[in-house]
């Protein structure tokens, strides 16, 4: 049987209304949402379900909500028997992959996510950071580039062979986008207002590793494959340093996508709002089945992979 792995969505992926359609068609999907409200202190599916693009933007909000979808995203497969060997996500996304390879229960990995939910934002609102997707250039001419522009910016999402995020102060990744332009590269800013997986972040890193220091990890029952490594990850002690160093290290997605790919995956399955990653699977790796699963049509499309 062919091998499968879950991928999980990450930061900037979320939509008002996600994760409705699958506690409709699955009502018992709600004690995720329940668990998380219980611990975040407010409604969770209330603002997911209903609430505005500026609220939902919120990284306070924006975290847990993607999660959520994600986590109900993996009970609905696993309620139709689907079963997986490895995990990923992106960014925010590997924590949904934590729980999803029972390092952390739901419970825990929503406390977590409420501790770096909290301590990214107020790291973004105390530094004037931007981002934005470089479209067109590979990895290595980014790098150069970003080498030779006045100011901090760096290379802090290798997406795929096509795509590379750069974050850093806002005016030098203004000008590093400019340069890329006239490169005739396209340049997106994104719709945030940090620098995340750069530096900057490092306040938060801090906050972050203090907060969670005392939870406890297990062991992953299934490959668990790491952002910072770009590899399968093999060892697992002070989890909370590993994680506080992920906020300030860039995400290698690239990597752990053809380093999957040479350990035998070929079913690609993403968990969660949209279909990000399962866009960067189609653009970087050939010869995979690829779907993602965000709401009822989704979810059985993603089945006719299994049939």
């Amino acid at each position: 049987m062919s091998k499968t792995v879950f991928l999980f969505s990450g930061q900037g992926s979320q939509y008002s209304g996600m994760g409705r359609e699958l506690t409709e068609k699955h009502p018992e999907l709600m004690k995720v949402y329940e668990a998380a409200s219980d611990i975040l202190g407010f409604d969770l599916a209330k603002i997911s379900f209903e609430g505005t693009d500026a609220e939902l933007a919120q990284t306070k909000v924006s975290q847990p909500a993607i999660m959520a979808v994600s986590l109900c995203a993996l009970e609905a497969m696993k309620i139709n028997g689907i079963e997986y060997s490895g995990v990923a996500g992106h960014s925010l996304g590997e924590y949904a992959a934590m729980v999803a390879a029972n390092m952390l229960s739901v419970e825990d990995g929503f406390r977590v996510i409420k501790e770096r939910a909290s301590a990214m934002q107020k790291a973004a609102e105390a530094s004037d950071g931007a981002m934005y997707a470089i479209i067109g250039k590979d990895a290595a001419e980014i790098e150069e580039v970003c080498g030779t522009i006045d100011g901090y910016v760096v290379p802090v999402n290798y997406n795929s062979t096509v795509q590379t995020v750069i974050a850093g102060e806002s005016a030098a990744a203004e000008r590093a986008a400019a340069k890329f332009a006239e490169m005739g590269a396209k340049a997106v800013k994104l719709g945030v207002t940090a620098a995340f997986h750069s530096k900057l972040m490092q306040p938060a890193a801090d906050e972050f590793k203090e907060a969670i220091k005392n939870v406890t990890f297990a062991a992953p029952s299934c490959d668990f494959y790491s952002n910072i490594t770009g590899a399968k990850l093999d060892t697992f002690d002070n989890m909370p340093e590993r994680l506080a160093a992920h906020i300030v290290s860039p995400v290698r997605f690239t990597s752990e996508l053809a380093a999957m790919q040479a350990d035998g995956y070929v079913n690609f399955v993403e968990l969660g709002p949209n279909k990000v990653l399962t866009g960067l699977v189609r653009k970087t790796l050939k010869d995979v089945n690829f779907a993602n699963v965000e709401n009822a049509k989704t979810l059985e499309k993603a089945l006719e992979l299994f049939k």
